[in-house]
Order: C-alpha cells, then sequence, then structure tokens
C-alpha cells in the first residue's frame, strides 16, 4: 500500500449524493453514504432521499471502486446493480465520488457525484 492509498482510504468517510443523472437529487435530504474498508474491500451503507436503506459491497484499486450494491426505495420497490467510481480530491482536501453505474437489467448508464461530508 502506497501514500496515496492511505490518503483514499474510504474506512469511516460519509458521503452526499450532489447530482445523478438517474433521478433528481433533494438538495435537503440527499441519500447519504457511510463507507468502509479494510485491505481493499470496502462495504456500507446508504439512506435518504428516495432510498429506505441500500447496502454495498466491494473492492478499491488505487482511485477505482467496484462495488454491487443493492437498495429498497420509499415506493416499495427494490433495485440493485453495479457501477464503477473514480476517487477524486477536492482543492479543500475532501474527496469526492464520481460513479458510473447500471441498475440489473437495465442497460442504461447513468452517472453520480457524491461530495464528502466532513466535520459532523
Amino acid at each position: 500500500m502506497n501514500d496515496n492509498d492511505l490518503l483514499l482510504n474510504l474506512n469511516d468517510r460519509r458521503f452526499v449524493m450532489v447530482s445523478s443523472t438517474a433521478s433528481a437529487v433533494d438538495p435537503d435530504g440527499p441519500t447519504e453514504f457511510t463507507y468502509r474498508e479494510s485491505d481493499g474491500i470496502i462495504w456500507g451503507d446508504y439512506t435518504g432521499d428516495t432510498v429506505v436503506h441500500g447496502r454495498f459491497v466491494g473492492t478499491r484499486d488505487g482511485d477505482r471502486l467496484e462495488i454491487t450494491y443493492v437498495h429498497l426505495l420509499k415506493n416499495g420497490e427494490r433495485a440493485g446493480g453495479q457501477g464503477g467510481s473514480r476517487i477524486e480530491t477536492l482543492p479543500d482536501g475532501r474527496l469526492r465520488l464520481v460513479e458510473e453505474f447500471q441498475f440489473a437489467g437495465d442497460d442504461t448508464p447513468h452517472v453520480s457525484v457524491c461530495a464528502e461530508v466532513t466535520g459532523i
């Protein structure tokens, strides 16, 4: 593991969705993600906006994540799929995740952007 890998470690980091091509993002109640990481394995959960509860698991290699996710929507429907994210560092030192993903059974590619939440 190099110094850059340590800087990008996602363990105990929280992110909020700021944009998505799959749906409108509620700026007053965006989906919030909590990440865990150990030895390149990542996992976590998310909730907010239209999601009642969601889980994801995957791997990190440098600044790239590959995950599988599933969630329950407020309307009772379940959704899941796979995605790949790029970790970027913002000028203020926080991290941003830019994810390209697809829902299972749908060939439409989507992109979401999440920004790290700090100081809470």
